[in-house]
């Protein structure tokens, strides 16, 4: 045994310091706290171990200490002593090495042995002057995508010590850019514990953390666990470099523990009663999350951990913004009622270093708490749940989803119009990780998860989705014609509506996951990215990447300028129409729709005609001007074949003079005015 010297109780975690190391850990319910440090990753012993004395190592309820001769790489770990009461929600067992809650990496041995974590100096990295990027909402395109899945399939042309890494999205970054995306959305890259699933399966996607301050270390090509901090850190200045934003999926509801037959890593050997929220006098987790326990992240020392950990990613890791898994319940208290004014929202909203930072809500949770529309703040955006729904809903012709969904192509006024926010508060998406791919969802009626292992019961049953005639892969050209056209449909929408729009990783070649609308626990090819699909659906790649090419093009405002949805609404010049002008049929047996909008500041019209109904239908045209001396040209219809579908914006094709007829289930949309067609030069 050995003591320490005396410590402080700030900053928490490891911190390096002239000649060694600070530890600081918070633990209200210990009796004693043991600092061990280890040698190798594999060894079961520690090499050292420093007792913390409760009188001269402890501060409030601090356990602290300075430990001589630590340097960058120190593997530690805690063992923390306290009563085994699971009646009372105690589960102090000194024989465990519990990892430290603000540890800044993460060492995995190879066999059954404990997880450490590791000494890190956030200050040894070379920046290069980068900086988190800024982009104003109004020209953000984002790609939600995970980390291993976007080069992990050995057609991805990385090599296969980098396949499925930090190091392998680098070298993608050019097809990104090629697309024109200037955001990524990761699935989860903190530490996460990948056995976190059923048997013979295992946790793919990466919603069980271990931590909240550690990049995974799955995702690294090195073995030793601080390339993993360097080289995520890498991959952010490669792609801020090529003028692309990071955000990350953050789980701030729950942690990979489970309930109470999970296993213990970390917070629960720690304070159990203070990291999470407990009922039943303790004995049992209150579950708001599904995976079996819920954060309590309303409780002091849980919000300041939040909070320090989103400063940690946003100071030393870069990162331009957040999007906040199961948001809702860091609206709950610790008996898990809705707070009107949650602290930890408040604290992330307020911080002053967090101010600018992209802050993304998915404002639902598992317990049925939905906020669409209602999330507290002034700051964050949300993912909006009710486009994916309503978009869904009009494309296969459901009753009454016409009036819904033309909400949503204005920016969803219903649902944000009360808040004076501006039209980005909307994030717009019509799949995620969570659900069918966009090629599934116009493939199947119905989810196929018998991969999964649980007999095809787990994954939501409301998919809202529509097979084209055909259950699964077809060969009737037909069949593939329609699916393509609601496909090309869909993208269609989600990029020309207000809001910010998001794409799932592979929609844009039709990526597959053969049915399974709940893919989390398959690391395989039925899961990654398909590199192929690129030459087979080049034509839906190009689709997508000229209509994102025009929206960031445009400029409907000052970049700088926030004007509210109210705001941009009333000063659009637009006219709703149905198949006659100014004769829009909001019934709930109608299935089409046209707008007629005045690009702000473009001098330009355009004209969006959707039609989901089973038969074509001829929809007059308005005149812009009283003689109409200035016609409209034809920028995209989906049912006609690439590429035809989409031209560039000054190569569209002047209209006959009449009514358009629009096929059954396409988008039309026509342009007039400055810059439009060939004869106007661009």
């Amino acid at each position: 045994m050995h003591d320490s010297t005396q410590g402080r109780s700030h900053p928490i975690g490891a911190t390096l310091e002239h000649g060694g190391a600070n530890f600081s850990l918070f633990s209200r319910t210990a009796s004693a706290v043991d600092l061990l440090l280890f040698d190798g990753v594999n060894e079961t012993h520690p090499s050292r171990v420093v007792t913390l004395d409760p009188q001269t190592n402890r501060t409030y309820h601090y356990w602290h200490g300075f430990v001589p001769g630590v340097e960058p790489g120190q593997l530690y770990g805690y063992r923390v002593h306290g009563p085994w009461d699971p009646s009372r929600g105690l589960y102090f067992d000194p024989s465990r090495v519990l990892l430290d809650p603000y540890g800044r990496a993460v060492a995995v041995p190879e066999g059954s042995g404990a997880m450490k974590s590791v000494v890190v100096d956030p200050g040894a990295y070379d920046w290069q002057d980068d900086q988190p990027l800024r982009h104003p909402c109004a020209r953000t395109i984002i790609y939600e995508m995970h980390v291993r899945g976007f080069t992990a399939h050995p057609n991805s042309g990385v090599s296969a010590e980098r396949r499925g890494t930090y190091a392998g999205l680098i070298e993608k970054i050019p097809y990104l850019q090629d697309l024109g995306i200037t955001a990524v959305e990761l699935l989860p890259v903190f530490a996460f514990d990948r056995q976190a699933a059923p048997s013979g399966h295992v946790n793919y996607w990466g919603y069980q953390p271990l931590g909240f301050f550690s990049p995974h270390p799955g995702y690294s090509c090195g073995e030793d666990p601080l390339e993993a901090v360097d080289e995520f850190r890498d991959m952010v200045k490669a792609l801020h470099h090529a003028g692309i934003e990071v955000i990350l999926d953050v789980v701030f509801n729950h942690t990979a523990e489970g309930g109470v037959n999970g296993p213990t890593f970390c917070f629960r050997g720690i304070d159990n009663p203070n990291y999470y929220l407990l009922k039943d006098g303790g004995s049992q987790y209150a579950d708001y999350s599904g995976c079996g326990n819920t954060l309590n992240a309303n409780h002091p020392v849980v919000r300041r951990m939040i909070v320090d950990s989103l400063r940690y990613w946003v100071k030393e890791m870069h990162v331009d913004g957040f999007r906040f898994d199961l948001a809702s319940i860091l609206a709950r208290d610790s008996a898990g009622h809705v707070l009107p004014n949650p602290p930890v929202l408040w604290d992330i909203e307020s911080d002053p270093l967090l101010a600018g930072t992209k802050l993304i809500a998915e404002a639902w949770d598992a317990a049925g708490l939905y906020q669409v529309g209602s999330f507290v703040g002034d700051s964050w955006r949300e993912w909006n749940g009710r486009f994916r729904d309503d978009a869904r809903d009009f494309f296969r012709a459901a009753p009454g989803s016409l009036g819904r969904f033309a909400d949503r192509l204005i920016g969803s006024p219903q649902i944000y119009g009360h808040k004076e926010r501006e039209a980005e508060q909307s994030i717009n998406f019509v799949t995620c990780h969570d659900g069918f791919t966009l090629n599934d969802l116009v493939s199947y009626n119905g989810k196929h998860n018998e991969a999964n292992g649980e007999n095809n019961r787990d994954g939501t049953d409301d998919n809202r989705s529509w097979n084209c005639g055909v259950e699964g892969p077809s060969d009737d050209s037909a069949v593939e014609d329609l699916r393509n056209r609601q496909i090309r449909n869909f993208f269609a929408v989600t990029l020309l509506s207000l809001g910010v729009p998001m794409l799932l990783m592979g929609d844009e070649v039709r990526r597959t996951q053969h049915g399974n609308n709940n893919a989390y626990g398959l690391d395989d090819s039925s899961n990654w990215f398909d590199w192929a699909l690129l030459q087979r659906h080049g034509d839906l790649h190009r689709f997508v990447k000229l209509l994102i090419a025009r929206r960031l093009q445009r400029d409907l405002r000052s970049e700088r300028e926030r004007t509210s949805l109210n705001t941009l609404i009333r000063r659009a010049s637009k006219a709703w129409h149905g198949t006659r002008l100014n004769h829009p049929d909001w019934g709930d047996q109608s299935h089409s729709i046209s707008l007629t909008v005045k690009l702000l500041q473009d001098k330009a019209w355009l004209h969006l005609i959707l039609n989901a109904y089973w038969q074509p239908l001829e929809f007059a045209l308005p005149m812009i001007t009283p003689d109409g001396s200035s016609p409209w040209h034809r920028w995209i219809d989906t049912s006609r074949p690439s590429p035809s579908d989409i031209v560039p914006w000054e190569e569209a094709a002047e209209c006959p003079a009449g009514p358009y007829r629009a096929m059954e289930h396409s988008v039309v949309v026509l342009i007039a005015g400055a810059g439009v067609g060939p004869e106007q030069g661009g």
